[in-house]
């Protein structure tokens, strides 16, 4: 019989520290310093492919703004509610006709008023189905494609991942995730809390069989 969870996995907090940059080092730096009090940037924004880490990256900021004292707001796919001195904006693209307009009143005001606004899309600004006003401010500040994680990469993020929750997890598990799971990371990572949570349950530390099962019982769900 296998154990109910007891919820003791630590709770994994997208930061700075545990982004794997790969090739966006300066992306990262850049992301840093905006936050400083000398940073003289009010607008970026970055994009990249589903599941490359633009999501993390927002989320990271957050995480430092507040950590710092900083009022921050964050949203993914609308807009955040009320001002703030860092405005944070997940997946532009998804923003209706009411939101665009707004967003375009935040840029103006975030200008203004010295704050900093932070947007991710799916594509370069040019290329977004947006307002054209909108479009075109978005393309005024720094721009940065979130290059994606290779292999090594990636099996780097698995292990800071896991080392994270508390558990060791064995090359040969990494390996065979990588060969056998969904190639991007959100899904990988998100299979890894699931071979947590199984090995807990069974109280047997990770192995490649366990995985089989956990990705069989993923694939049954979706069918």
């Amino acid at each position: 019989m296998t154990q109910m969870l007891l919820g003791i996995s630590p709770e994994w907090i997208p930061t700075f520290s545990n982004f794997v940059a790969g090739r966006n080092g300066e992306l990262l730096t850049v992301l840093e310093s905006a936050l400083s009090t000398n940073g003289s940037e009010r607008l970026l924004y970055i994009w990249g492919e589903q599941g490359g880490g633009k999501s993390h990256l927002l989320q990271a900021m957050m995480q430092q703004a507040q950590g710092m004292g900083r009022h921050a707001v964050y949203a993914c796919g609308r807009m955040p509610e009320g001002a703030a001195d860092v405005v944070v904006v997940d997946d532009v693209e998804k923003l209706d006709e009411a939101s665009q307009i707004g967003l375009f009143a935040v840029y103006n005001q975030q200008r203004e008023s010295g704050g900093l606004l932070l947007v991710s899309g799916n594509a370069a600004p040019a290329q977004l189905q947006l307002r054209d006003d909108l479009r075109t401010r978005l393309g005024w500040g720094l721009v940065y494609q979130v290059q994606p994680l290779n292999d090594e990469e990636k099996a780097a993020a698995l292990q800071q991942h896991a080392a994270a929750r508390g558990f060791s997890l064995p090359l040969e598990v990494t390996q065979y995730l990588l060969r056998h799971g969904r190639r991007d990371l959100p899904s990988l990572l998100a299979t890894l809390d699931a071979l947590d949570e199984r090995c807990l349950q069974m109280k047997r530390t990770p192995s490649v069989p366990l995985l089989k099962e956990v990705m069989n019982a993923g694939l049954r769900i979706e069918d």
